[in-house]
């Protein structure tokens, strides 16, 4: 039997780096890797490919995946899940390698309930918002290009002597928004995990413009939903001019960090050794505690993942 590595869901950096070494440990076993394209809607319609070292040559450095991913209704349907198993049947691959998020793993938890294909998922998303571990793949790589537009947008913000908001994805989840906001010394942070006082934060800031302030940075959440509540904010009670950058996709591009593709490189690695240990795996690997374990399905599907109080704790300035 053959093993198969695919994508699933929104793309993140460190997604190639982790089928580069997919595809190079699995020949290291013997075993057959197969490149499954355009994610789960790649599973139905049959675009599955025998790899080589060629085909994953000159990737570890590229964002994004080149395998491609989408978001597939039609695979919770049963008959659309029935398709997809028999075209791995047909090639006779058994074993999966799933880089994706929750929604993903649920939909692979579906398929192995149906016809007990094996499989290993990987957490990839720039949201940091699964269940049961501490990191996802390609965070570290959207923390820093986060890092860097709020590095140049400061330089424009302190010229004009101009507040920014600055709008951060991470759907329902706060983690990138936090953890920027932390580190580029952001005044003002609004998350969905944490309440914020409007009155309190701009009575602070009036108070620091008297004393010199010339610019302001407000990192906001998408989950949080106030983006332009929060600039009319500025303009009507703070009395300072405001701009809105909302960074969108830029995130899930660039190159992997160093930390992103090391990660991937572990992940990858641990995942295909399972599979090939393991015939009845139906798991997921995650990073929790420094350490990386695996976990059932179930287990990650049982709860929502919540940022580390202490983390939360650093943004106490920012929301009051």
């Amino acid at each position: 039997m053959a093993i198969a590595i695919m994508c699933s869901g929104g793309d993140s950096a460190g997604m190639n780096p982790a089928i580069k070494t997919f595809v190079e440990r699995a020949l290291v076993h013997d075993e057959k890797p197969y490149l499954i394209y355009d994610g789960l809607e790649g599973l139905i319609d049959n675009k599955i490919s025998l790899a080589s070292y060629q085909d994953v040559s000159n990737i570890v450095h590229r964002g994004g995946t080149i395998l491609r991913s989408s978001r597939s209704k039609r695979f919770f349907e049963y008959k659309y899940r029935k398709i997809a198993y028999e075209n791995l049947q047909t090639l006779g691959i058994d074993k999966l390698v799933v880089l994706g998020g929750d929604g993903s793993f649920r939909a692979m938890g579906q398929f192995y309930e149906d016809f007990r294909v094996n499989f290993v998922g990987v957490p990839s998303t720039i949201d940091n918002d699964i269940f049961g571990t501490d990191y996802c793949l390609g965070v570290d790589t959207a923390l820093n290009v986060i890092r860097v537009s709020i590095d140049q947008i400061r330089d424009t913000a302190s010229s004009f002597r101009r507040a920014f908001v600055i709008e951060t994805m991470g759907r329902d989840c706060g983690y990138l928004a936090l953890v920027s906001s932390v580190t580029s010394g952001a005044e003002v942070c609004i998350i969905p995990e944490l309440k914020y006082d409007l009155k309190s934060l701009g009575n602070r800031l009036k108070s620091q413009i008297e004393n010199g302030r010339i610019y302001a940075l407000c990192i906001v959440s998408e989950g949080a939903k106030v983006t332009d509540k929060v600039a009319k904010w500025i303009e009507e009670d703070v009395g300072m001019q405001a701009r809105v950058t909302i960074l969108g996709h830029t995130q899930r591009g660039g190159n992997p960090t160093v930390y992103d593709r090391l990660m991937a490189f572990k992940f990858s690695r641990m995942a295909v050794d399972k599979l090939l240990s393991d015939d009845k795996s139906h798991e997921v690997i995650v990073f929790k505690d420094s350490k990386f374990e695996f976990v059932s399905i179930e287990y990650i599907n049982s709860g929502k993942y919540q940022i580390e109080p202490e983390l939360l704790t650093l943004a106490d300035r920012m929301v009051q």
